[in-house]
């Protein structure tokens, strides 16, 4: 019987036209095995890296395998390293491998690929939901919006941004980077941190439910067998 799981695909932009491969792959390694690491609770099937410059992962829910995206995503940006990334669900219908993200099959896996393969896109959060076109395409307008606005950046609102999503007040910002409240306000509005938390949200209220539909279609098959 298949068991339902999310698949989070990684995939480097334009790696083949780094200064220095070595450094590059350093800081990819690090940052994967950073979240491995700290986000273990969220992984069914760790983050690993099949090529150089991509990777693959089950996590635990679709919730779980956006912030996962979201969260490697803003730490190779720190790095000036742009990433896309595809989120899929999938019904595993090979064992669990929990020590590699490899030698498993099922539907989903494919039609997640095609998305992350899709070189065309400048999406850089894709999505691929068995069965459900239209909040697909829904889910695909709001990782499109996150884009641009993330590309829109300067590295001190990436960086003061990335502090308010960690739970960071907008005094403690400012008291860390020696400025006024009133400062990171104005960070938050020109950086459109508003709009951006909306489309996240909407996005993670999609995604919830998709995850409640998953598993409770899995659970009643499996009564049924």
């Amino acid at each position: 019987m298949a068991t339902y799981s999310a698949v989070l695909m990684g995939d480097i932009v334009g790696s083949e036209h780094v200064a220095s491969t070595a450094e590059l792959h350093a800081r990819f390694n690090e940052v994967v095995n950073h979240h491995n690491e700290v986000n273990a609770a969220m992984l069914a099937s760790p983050l690993t890296i099949t090529l150089g410059d991509e990777f693959q992962g089950l996590a635990r829910s679709l919730v779980s395998a956006a912030h996962l995206a979201r969260e490697i995503r803003h730490d190779l940006m720190a790095h000036s390293i742009d990433c896309r990334f595809a989120i899929g669900a999938v019904h595993l219908e090979t064992p669990l491998n929990t020590e590699k993200a490899w030698n498993m099959m099922g539907p989903g896996f494919a039609s997640t690929r095609a998305k992350l393969n899709d070189k065309r896109a400048s999406n850089r959060y894709r999505f691929d939901v068995i069965g459900h076109p239209l909040l697909e395409i829904m889910l695909e307008a709001s990782g499109a919006t996150l884009t641009v606005i993330e590309q829109s950046w300067t590295d001190t609102q990436r960086s003061d941004i990335r502090a308010l999503l960690d739970g960071s007040t907008p005094r403690e910002v400012a008291r860390l980077r020696n400025v006024s409240v009133h400062n990171i306000y104005k960070v938050r509005t020109s950086g459109n941190f508003a709009l951006y938390m909306t489309q996240w949200n909407a996005i993670n209220e999609a995604l919830s439910t998709l995850d409640e539909l998953f598993t409770t279609e899995r659970t009643e098959e499996c009564s049924m067998v």
